[in-house]
């Protein structure tokens, strides 16, 4: 062997072996570290391969692989994760599998606002991403579920039935059109006081939909719609698909519903938000969607809006009472006639970032703003939610992490006192 080859092969071997020892003791010195403060403190890179690891323990296995020259040695790290003893309660359960396990937590176990999810899970990311919606359990507990139901009680004389021919939901004749009676609409649910509205004002900005409604519309979310229950006796209609990025109707691109996802950057111009207020149970009918058409090209089949055709893609997600299903309404949806005995109850919220809008209630009432009744016995984040819409940058209030403290996003007070000269208002 040349004198040269033997002098590569000694210098790889001791670099080599100078590698295992770097990773030998960084590992050592990582397992020594505080659980609290070890999260991605060994990530070590060799070429193209990464290792980032999480709080868990760590058994580390070097790997050598030389190549069949065996003039160069790549060093693999590779890494068994085994989960450590939890001590932070995670309450928030989507599609009905929590986001962490911990021992002694259901769904109605009481728990401290410091211990609620600050963030959205990747879970929830790949599951909103890959169907379009998504389904928190358990956000309002049974006595919240039932103090919503005896208010829309008191105010059910109020319910507005859309019997008239151009009201309809669903084509007679079709699969969505049911036995006949219409839908019950009932508005007003943010301004029936204090006692009546409570419930339905802690949407706005619920600890345990705060981190999901940030991952999806982003920091300073708008309250776009008015919000309104909507109620279906036996028999009643239900509604023929609509809404998607692509308009399932007309096949054209919707940008006031449109669904984008960038790097890793979730957006949705309006997000729907059912608060399901009644048991629905597979096949009872109700809300329903059609999983990855926000991400849909094509105009929907003919017949599918209907109910005629494709019925099989078509999904009625079953639901407990206290459920929220959050869906972009770029995800073509609707619902089905309902079956069952008792009454369907759900209230309908919709949301948008800061800077888009569709409706147009935010400016239409006395003042320029929403109904004044709405305002009563807000939180600061409740409040914070109707903001009408503008960018962060111009002094907007935001939902802090904790989902009850909020936050300017301050503008230089030189450029404010700019805007003032030039306009006659701080804000261009």
């Amino acid at each position: 062997m040349p004198p040269s080859d033997a002098l590569i092969i000694s210098r790889n071997i001791i670099s080599t072996l100078a590698w295992m020892f770097c990773v030998v003791s960084l590992a050592s010195r990582h397992l020594r570290t505080p659980t609290t403060a070890r999260a991605f403190a060994f990530a070590p890179t060799f070429g193209r391969n990464r290792v980032a690891v999480s709080n868990t323990n760590i058994n580390i296995n070097t790997i050598l692989a030389f190549s069949s020259a065996a003039t160069t040695a790549t060093t693999i790290t590779t890494v068994t994760l085994t989960p450590t003893s939890s001590t932070t309660t995670r309450l928030r359960s989507t599609l009905g599998a929590p986001t962490m396990e911990t021992s002694n937590a259901t769904d109605s176990t009481p728990v401290a606002a410091a211990s609620y999810p600050i963030e959205m899970t990747e879970d929830e990311k790949y599951l909103f991403d890959l169907n379009g919606y998504l389904i928190v359990r358990g956000v309002l507990t049974p006595e919240e579920v039932a103090d919503a139901n005896a208010a829309i009680d008191r105010h059910a004389d109020e319910m507005v039935e859309r019997s008239d021919t151009d009201l309809r939901n669903a084509k007679q004749g079709t699969k969505y059109f049911g036995q006949g009676p219409g839908r019950m609409d009932l508005g007003r649910c943010l301004e029936w006081g204090e006692k009546d509205s409570k419930v339905f004002k802690s949407i706005l900005a619920h600890p345990l939909l705060v981190p999901v409604f940030h991952g999806i519309l982003g920091k300073g979310y708008r309250m776009d719609h008015m919000p309104m229950v909507l109620a279906q006796n036996k028999g009643s209609e239900g509604f023929q698909l609509h809404g998607g990025t692509i308009d399932c109707s007309s096949g054209a691109y919707n940008p006031y519903l449109a669904y984008h996802c960038h790097h890793g950057s979730i957006t949705t111009a309006l997000l729907g938000c059912n608060v399901m207020l009644r048991d629905h149970n597979p096949g009872d009918g109700g809300f329903c969607i059609v999983p990855g058409s926000h991400k849909s090209n094509f105009k929907m089949p003919k017949g599918m809006v209907d109910g005629e055709k494709y019925e099989e893609f078509v999904v009625q997600p079953a639901t407990k009472a206290g459920d929220v299903v959050l869906f972009s309404e770029g995800t073509v949806h609707g619902a089905k006639p309902w079956t069952s005995d008792e009454q369907r109850r759900t209230a309908l919220f919709r949301f948008s970032p800061a800077t888009n809008v569709y409706g147009r209630s935010y400016f239409g009432h006395e003042g320029g703003g929403w109904p004044t009744a709405m305002y009563d016995n807000l939180t600061p984040a409740q409040r914070a939610v109707l903001e009408p819409p503008y960018a962060n940058r111009l002094d907007r209030p935001n939902i802090m992490d904790d989902a009850e403290s909020v936050e300017i996003t301050t503008r230089n007070a030189r450029k404010r006192q700019h805007d003032q000269d030039v306009f006659g208002t701080k804000y261009f």
